[in-house]
């Protein structure tokens, strides 16, 4: 840390233990000065040959004996004040950077210019600045934290800004350039690398600053647009880690949600707008605190946006943020529909760039599948599943998100035939028709072999679903079948294996009535009434495919079986 001695005497100041200070000499002191609750006996001489300000005091006194005059309102305090009086008396006096800065403004309250004499205290602190403190990068963080005691003196001075724009020099400074002393002291993959300065190496320095002043310094290092986004968006993430840590509990004690409100709203607002700036997950967490101190719209919103060109990225606990509101439900679902609705906006944009915002839709042929949206289907069925456990969620709104994404983007409907099943297990209260509809959702065909098997013995789905596990079952046995009969070329030739398909898809386009029946028609077929449907279910029982023979299915879907 840089220092500088003024003066050349000793130090002669001494204190009685009772906020009294005085100076060791021959003379008595002739003036009181009060600063704060601190009383300084003094000498008018030294004072008066370098404060202009201590001679317009002093005029207005009408004391003949000892002057008391009172200067509250001094920056800096009795500490800065007495640094100006040792300068006064030409006592040795040490100036550093965390004392400078109340020294310079105490002295511009004083008025100690060059006018007064030549070489005064406010020269020699500028030249200190100047040469020293303004270049070293340690110095000015401490100076920049000092400051914040000293407004609106140091801003009118313009100290604070020499201290960001000397920061914000520093950090934009190329690693390989940069040769003074950091404070970087965390690992990387465990081993300290000692020749090396990384490229983040100023964020750790600037955690403790208040929100600000490390505003302005990003802001700044911006500007001078050296700097990667990817590190600008690292301090941006440091900074808001630590604030929210242990160490920054202090900050957030004194700040209540208001203001911690409008720290997220800051940190939002400064966020590179490159893609890859920050993670998916810290915007998630981002967006999570600010439902959570009710922040902006605006700057909620502009998180959607930000999280919708990333979302592919994103995992199901950062998307499940707990609602904030009064409803009974744990999880934001619309919040979840408006990040997947801005991600598919976003999508059918790139796809078609020349798309006015009035003429925007949200078409299945926009979509055509991709590694992206297949990754947010799949995260999309991740949340289904765990929202499915809420007994409070309307079916609306589970059925909004299941629908929010086209069926083509799913390869398999494994996972979200168990979100289903969790919600029907967790709302027993529902009518056939809703089961039936949010049944509806599942296309069959894309059902593994294990999840057939479970669907079948499943006591909650619709008699209809089960039917048509069984049907498209037997399709994929016979085209199966038909496949290995044409490769190995022993039974049935091609035309024959061609006839099969073709059957299965007539069959396939003339789903057996029995699919449609309601529960009323399945019970007339179990006593007789229905002859053609009881030839239609009595076909079925003689084609079931080989996976599925053994399985016992429940009592409500025997009937179907018979």
């Amino acid at each position: 840390m840089k220092f500088m001695k003024l003066g050349s005497r000793p130090d002669c100041f001494q204190n009685d233990g009772k906020d009294n200070r005085f100076v060791t000499a021959d003379l008595a002191a002739d003036i009181i000065v009060h600063v704060g609750n601190v009383k300084f006996y003094l000498h008018k001489f030294p004072l008066l040959s370098k404060s202009y300000r201590m001679q317009k005091l002093l005029a207005t006194t009408n004391s003949d004996e000892v002057d008391e005059i009172c200067i509250p309102d001094i920056p800096g305090g009795a500490s800065a004040f007495e640094i100006c009086a040792k300068f006064c008396y030409g006592m040795t006096v040490t100036l550093n950077a965390h004392n400078v800065a109340a020294a310079r403004c105490a002295a511009e309250y004083l008025e100690m210019h060059d006018t007064m004499e030549k070489g005064n205290l406010i020269y020699k602190i500028e030249v200190f600045l100047r040469t020293s403190i303004f270049r070293s990068w340690k110095d000015s963080v401490v100076v920049l934290q000092t400051t914040r005691f000293l407004l609106p003196w140091a801003e009118d001075l313009k100290l604070i800004n020499h201290c960001i724009d000397s920061i914000a020099s520093k950090a934009s400074i190329h690693s390989s350039k940069v040769e003074w002393s950091y404070t970087y002291n965390r690992k990387k993959n465990g081993v300290r690398k000692e020749n090396q300065v990384p490229d983040d190496w100023w964020v750790e320095d600037l955690c403790e600053l208040e929100i600000d002043f490390f505003s302005k310094i990003i802001l700044a290092i911006k500007a001078k647009g050296r700097a990667s986004f990817a590190v600008i968006g690292e301090a941006l993430k440091a900074y808001t880690y630590w604030r929210f840590s242990s160490s920054g509990k202090r900050s957030v004690r004194h700040g209540g949600d208001a203001m911690n409100a409008s720290f997220l709203e800051t940190i939002i607002r400064l966020l590179p707008s490159e893609k890859a700036c920050v993670s998916c997950s810290f915007l998630l967490k981002l967006l999570r605190a600010g439902c959570l101190l009710s922040c902006s719209e605006m700057d909620k919103k502009e998180l959607v946006k930000r999280i919708g060109h990333c979302l592919e990225d994103a995992s199901v606990p950062d998307l499940l943020i707990p609602i904030t509101s009064e409803k009974k439900t744990i999880y934001d679902v619309d919040m979840i529909l408006r990040i997947v609705k801005e991600f598919m906006m976003q999508e059918d944009n790139e796809a078609n760039p020349t798309v006015t915002e009035e003429h925007q839709e949200l078409s299945v042929a926009a979509l055509a599948s991709g590694p992206s949206k297949i990754a947010v289907a799949k995260l999309v069925d991740g949340c289904l599943v765990e929202i499915a456990k809420d007994p409070n969620l309307p079916l609306s709104k589970f059925m909004d998100l299941a629908e929010i994404l086209p069926c083509e983007l799913r390869p398999l409907h494994d996972e979200l035939y168990g979100a289903i099943d969790t919600y029907l297990k967790e709302h027993p209260g529902l009518s056939k028709s809703e089961k039936k509809m949010v049944c509806g959702l599942v296309n069959c065909k894309k059902l593994s072999v294990d999840v057939c098997t479970h669907a079948v013995q499943n006591e909650r789905l619709p008699l209809r679903m089960v039917v048509q596990v069984l049907y498209f079952e037997q399709m994929r046995v016979s085209t199966s079948t038909a496949s290995q009969a044409e490769s190995g070329g022993s039974y049935g030739s091609s035309k024959s294996a061609i006839t099969t398909n073709t059957e299965d898809e007539h069959d396939l386009q003339n789903t057996p009535k029995a699919i449609e029946l309601s529960s009323d028609e399945t019970r007339r077929e179990s006593n007789g009434h229905d002859k053609i449907g009881n030839r239609k279910m009595k076909g079925m029982e003689t084609v079931a495919p080989p996976m599925l023979r053994g399985v016992q299915p429940c009592k409500e879907h025997k009937v179907l079986m018979a």
